[in-house]
């Protein structure tokens, strides 16, 4: 699949930064048995990453803004164009030895979200897509699943952690959604189970307080894949809102019949 320019300067910068979070990755797994711990690697990591995202972006595109989970916003000449990024997406998986965590880069077009890349280089799986151009893992088309029954279908989340105020609400959630589904599934890493949602593998996903940059790329995959991208929140704007409702068309009505119907 051949890509424009502005989506091959994104996977090459996805793939090089993959590349040395994987040496840093394994690294990291070594670390588990120090005394000090892996929290001061990883964040030279992750800050490394984006470094290294951030200087192909601009030095291909230095009119474009910037903003990226660690440097914050960087404006651009361009007040249309902005790159979002996520150098890795799932850092208390990468911390842990887990091995589920991303790359994720999107490129917004006023306003809207027109290409996005989310590169796992673990399973070397790079998921883009571009605005009316489809969505793709490597060279392999995407397409949502064609399940309709919620009872046949798995969805993903993330659940609260230290520190969020979310556990109420999300356990009405899941006491409304578990009963009614084939199940539900928290891997830690918001920009692959869009992803993966896009990939057919889940049915559907839902999550509270996301950042802008751990769902940028994953919109637009999602949304290239067939499925229905909204806030939670009924007319409102996920990124305004910072909550994703988003299914294949068939299980959409009924899946968020549940989910609001528990806020």
């Amino acid at each position: 699949m051949n890509g424009s320019a502005n989506l091959n300067v994104m996977i090459k910068a996805a793939r090089k930064a993959g590349r040395a979070l994987l040496k840093d990755f394994t690294e990291v797994e070594q670390l588990q048995v120090s005394a000090k711990g892996p929290g001061d690697f990883v964040t030279r990591a992750d800050r490394q990453a984006e470094e290294t995202i951030r200087t192909m972006l601009m030095d291909a595109r230095p009119s474009y803004g910037f903003l990226g989970e660690e440097t914050g916003e960087i404006e651009g000449e361009d007040p249309t164009r902005r790159w979002i990024v996520d150098p890795l997406d799932g850092t208390t998986n990468f911390l842990h030895g887990l091995p589920h965590w991303a790359v994720s880069i999107a490129l917004e077009h006023k306003g809207q979200i027109v290409a996005g890349v989310v590169y796992d280089p673990v399973k070397d799986e790079l998921f883009h897509a571009e605005k009316g151009n489809g969505a793709w893992v490597n060279e392999s088309r995407l397409r949502v699943s064609a399940r309709h029954r919620l009872i046949e279908c798995i969805f993903a989340t993330g659940l609260p952690f230290a520190g969020s105020t979310d556990l109420p609400q999300t356990l009405k959630d899941l006491a409304q959604l578990l009963p009614a589904t084939a199940g539900v599934r928290r891997f830690g890493a918001a920009s692959l189970d869009l992803a993966y949602l896009a990939a057919g593998r889940f049915d559907g996903f839902w999550e509270r307080r996301l950042n802008y940059w751990d769902i940028a790329a994953g919109m637009v995959i999602a949304r290239e894949a067939g499925a229905f991208v909204e806030s939670i929140t009924p007319d409102g704007n996920p990124v305004e809102d910072r909550s994703l409702l988003v299914a294949n068309e068939a299980v959409f009505p009924a899946f968020a019949k549940v989910i609001r119907g528990a806020a």
